[in-house]
């Protein structure tokens, strides 16, 4: 990964980030100010000791501090990652949050939560009315798979049409690696030279699907090249446009994916390269830069026929909703096979800001960036609601107690309970970024 990737994925990272916080501290702070209740301060990342920039708007601070570790707002009268102790031993005020009813207090805790699901909700009905769905049905992947080394081990074979994972047709091509893990699949129904085989899937396969971390299987695609960029080994070779490649090195490579792996063994090396140019055959030679890139490329929606459903505005909002639930629903699902699933182990499933950071494009891509924020969002909209102290969910479980019992928990006990969720929330923050870390180092 080039310098410049790495500083585009991060920028990525920081701007989803920053304005899912935003928000979502403005899920708090808006009922706050409904129900007349002071909020001190609104800050985007945490700033202990100082901040990088703050300005002061009527009773409330604004700022960005230091430590990206998320935001917060801090609302007075409230047991929070503050502990302002002195604060809460004086008498209740009445603009204070712990002077307020408790409905008035459950509202103000998951207002964030909300807005990440409504962000969720808009980001993906937006994106489908303004650049509709596009992907590939499993049928039309004309060719076939180009199945990888762990895809080979369970005996599927390089042109193999996959019929459907555990007996259910698969619609997206890009889904299977996706249902075999959360459905823990145990055959997948192939076509092989116009014979349907059941593949079984071995126990243990699952977990090294989530170990391998690549994509199984992808579109086997002829390599028949679109474009040749200038002043590139291709372009001094003689490649061009409409070429079928044939063979690099004397080895196959007429599929795209028998290229990728034969050029990797000739950087630095000039080679012979046979393609199809019309109807002849061709016989070039090519230098391999220590780069392995030597400035082709294919364009696979030319080669393969795409469903591409376009919705009207009043359409995508139904649509966004559904795929809003189905996210939510599909990321519940994947962690509940950490807890439950012999083949998944939380060392290998978790990660960091390294990990979420890969999971952006190398190059600035806007639909990218919104898919992968709104993906965000409803994972921090689940993560806050989940009932442990220092979350939302903590505070919202304390506040139905407080409702159905008719009894408050004491401020002592929700300053412990606040100080229990501290230590484990930056456990698990420090766990995940440790395991990235670690993988970064070692190279796993």
């Amino acid at each position: 990964m080039t310098t410049q990737e790495i500083l585009v994925k991060a920028a990525q990272l920081i701007l989803s980030l920053s304005i899912l916080v935003v928000l979502h501290e403005l899920g708090h702070f808006i009922p706050a100010k409904l129900f007349k209740t002071r909020v001190e301060k609104f800050y985007l990342f945490f700033d202990p000791w100082f901040s990088l920039f703050k300005f002061r708007k009527g009773e409330t601070e604004y700022g960005i501090g230091w430590l990206p570790l998320g935001g917060y707002v801090k609302i007075s009268g409230m047991v929070d990652e503050s502990m302002d102790r002195e604060q809460l031993a004086k008498p209740p005020e009445p603009w204070e949050f712990r002077s307020k009813k408790a409905w008035q207090r459950l509202i103000i805790m998951i207002g964030g939560v909300t807005v990440n699901l409504l962000l969720g909700f808009l980001i993906y009905s937006m994106m489908l009315w303004h650049w509709g769905e596009t992907y590939l049905p499993t049928a039309n992947t004309t060719y076939g798979i180009a199945a990888d080394s762990l895809a080979q081990t369970i005996g599927l074979r390089d042109g193999d049409m996959i019929v459907s994972v555990a007996n259910e047709p698969v619609e997206n091509f890009k889904a299977i690696p996706g249902k075999i893990v959360l459905r823990e699949a145990k055959t997948i129904q192939i076509s092989r030279d116009g014979q349907k085989i059941d593949i079984a899937i071995p126990e243990g396969f699952v977990g090294k699907m989530i170990k391998h971390k690549n994509s199984l299987m992808d579109v086997r695609v002829p390599f028949l090249v679109d474009t040749v960029a200038a002043n590139t080994p291709a372009d001094s070779a003689g490649i061009r446009k409409g070429d079928q490649i044939l063979t690099l090195n004397g080895q196959p490579a007429y599929y795209y994916h028998e290229y990728k792996k034969e050029i990797v063994k000739d950087v630095n090396k000039t080679v012979p390269l046979q393609v199809l140019r019309g109807g002849d055959t061709v016989n070039l030679t090519v230098r391999v830069p220590e780069k392995a890139v030597l400035g082709l490329n294919v364009n696979i929606e030319k080669m393969f026929t795409f469903s591409i459903k376009h919705f009207t505005f009043f359409e995508a909002i139904p649509a966004g909703f559904d795929k809003c639930i189905n996210t939510l629903v599909g990321y519940v699902q994947q962690l509940r096979l950490i807890f439950v699933s012999k083949e998944v182990k939380a060392s290998e499933s978790l990660g960091g800001f390294m990990t979420i950071a890969k999971l952006f494009p190398g190059e600035w891509d806007w639909m990218s960036f919104w898919e992968m924020t709104a993906l965000l969002s409803i994972i921090l909209a689940f993560m806050n609601i989940l009932p442990i102290p220092a979350l939302d969910g903590g505070h919202v479980l304390f506040l139905i107690y407080e409702m159905v019992t008719g009894r408050k928990p004491s401020e002592k006990f929700l300053e412990y309970a606040q100080i229990v969720g501290m230590v484990i929330l930056f456990g698990l923050l420090l766990y995940a970024n440790g395991l990235d870390i670690y993988r970064s180092i070692f190279g796993k």
